[in-house]
């Protein structure tokens, strides 16, 4: 606003295009549950046990937290087992969005599978990720984190995990039911989270595919052969499934299908390596 009224002043901006843009619309998904967002909220210092990463998990539409849980390390079995409690709790949605840092995305390969991922879809669950260098698509738990580190981060020192646990705990009650949020018309997350009608299912299901797709194996390496072609997939596949497909978008593009994500693509019409 400052850098806009200065602009105004030196006469660089032209009021009738200024009047003619749209004002800025925030975006929801309609109903719950069709989007998880989900992040560590970076490193915070306990007295004793030493490094924590909040791990943080937003409903989209209803900015009800459903994970908040004071994390010592960031790996797979860490937030697999917080997300297994949740999605036993809440049930599972529709998507589940994160940055491309590990362990739910592949730094160096950008929307490459990993274990996380896998088991995530194997659940039936759409998993995407924000464009590199663009947090700004996880606004939701972005904007999580900030009142999060001024409310209680910020606030006290914490002596253990557990102590930190406590205070995350008491705060998260009054974030989801007793503090009014502007972006919600000054309503309580709770007000508008309703549970998914999907539940968490006993077993991790085996993907399944049409009579018309061609079914590869992944190899010990992340590969799958086809057309004469090596595609490196994923190691987080190896030994299980995916399905080869004519694409309905492109000619000549053969899309590979893990479960109900798509994995990869081979352009038929491109020249061979």
């Amino acid at each position: 606003a400052t850098i806009t009224e200065i602009l105004r002043r030196h006469g660089l901006i032209d009021e009738q295009a200024s009047q003619q843009r749209q004002h800025w619309q925030r975006f929801e998904h309609a109903h719950p549950n069709l989007l998880w967002q989900m992040d560590f909220k970076g490193d915070v210092q306990t007295l004793k046990d030493g490094r924590c990463m909040p791990l943080t998990v937003i409903d989209d539409h209803s900015r009800y937290n459903l994970v908040l849980s004071a994390c010592s390390r960031t790996t797979t079995q860490v937030v697999q087992a917080a997300l297994e409690r949740a999605f036993r709790c809440y049930g599972l949605p529709a998507r589940i969005n994160t940055d491309n840092g590990a362990p739910w995305g592949s730094p160096s390969a950008p929307g490459q599978l990993t274990e996380l991922a896998v088991w995530l879809i194997r659940l039936g669950i759409l998993v995407s990720y924000s464009r590199p260098y663009h947090p700004q698509t996880n606004g939701k738990d972005e904007r999580f984190h900030r009142t999060l580190k001024a409310e209680v981060l910020d606030r006290q020192a914490f002596s253990t995990h557990a102590h930190m646990q406590q205070a995350l705990d008491r705060w998260r009650h009054v974030y989801n039911v007793e503090r009014p949020h502007e972006a919600l018309g000054m309503a309580t997350p709770i007000t508008r989270y309703a549970c998914s009608l999907r539940a968490m299912p006993g077993r991790v299901p085996e993907p399944e595919y049409g009579c018309g797709d061609e079914v590869l194996r992944v190899n010990a390496s992340g590969v799958v052969r086809l057309r004469g072609q090596k595609l490196k997939l994923s190691i987080a596949l190896k030994g299980l499934q995916v399905a080869a497909r004519m694409s309905e978008k492109e000619d000549g593009v053969i899309e590979i299908w893990f479960a109900h994500q798509r994995v990869a693509k081979l352009d038929l019409k491109a020249p061979k390596p």
